[in-house]
């Protein structure tokens, strides 16, 4: 990653820097034009990050004034460890940024972070064909075997 790039906790403040990348990572996701979410959704999950009494937490990667990607995460109790879990929930890298340790650098910022608040573990998910992530994601993390099963309503 380059020197200039800087990852810190998210402010109040950047908002309308954020917003573009929040869109953006959505838009991967299939969530835009009339599968977008809410903008409800949107201002509740922004409000989270400043809220004391919420678990989830989002850094960004910064450089020249500008936002280059987004990581959110979130901890949570477990029945099989004393210390929270860290679910690495969004990851986002601007199109113009990527190949450049952005993602990487923000993902290590979340293991930090996890470690340091004495998490047992740091865990994501992420689509089959997302084959670009995946490369990134072999070398920074374990595979645990398991398989994700979900109920969407």
């Amino acid at each position: 990653m380059p020197a200039d790039v800087q990852i810190r906790p998210v402010r109040p403040d950047d908002f309308v820097a954020w917003q573009p990348l929040w869109d953006g990572y959505n838009a991967f996701y299939g969530r835009v034009g009339a599968t977008a979410l809410p903008e409800e959704i949107t201002r509740t999950t922004w409000t989270r990050f400043f809220d004391g009494y919420e678990p989830m937490h989002a850094l960004v990667a910064e450089s020249g004034g500008a936002l280059l990607g987004l990581v959110h995460y979130l901890y949570h109790r477990s029945t099989t460890a004393l210390g929270p879990n860290c679910y690495l929930q969004d990851l986002y890298t601007a199109p113009a940024a990527r190949g450049r340790g952005v993602a990487r650098a923000l993902i290590q910022s979340v293991y930090e972070r996890a470690q340091a608040d004495r998490c047992a573990r740091v865990y994501w998910q992420t689509q089959e064909g997302n084959t670009t992530a995946r490369r990134l994601y072999d070398q920074v993390a374990d595979l645990s075997g398991f398989i994700v099963y979900r109920k969407v309503f």
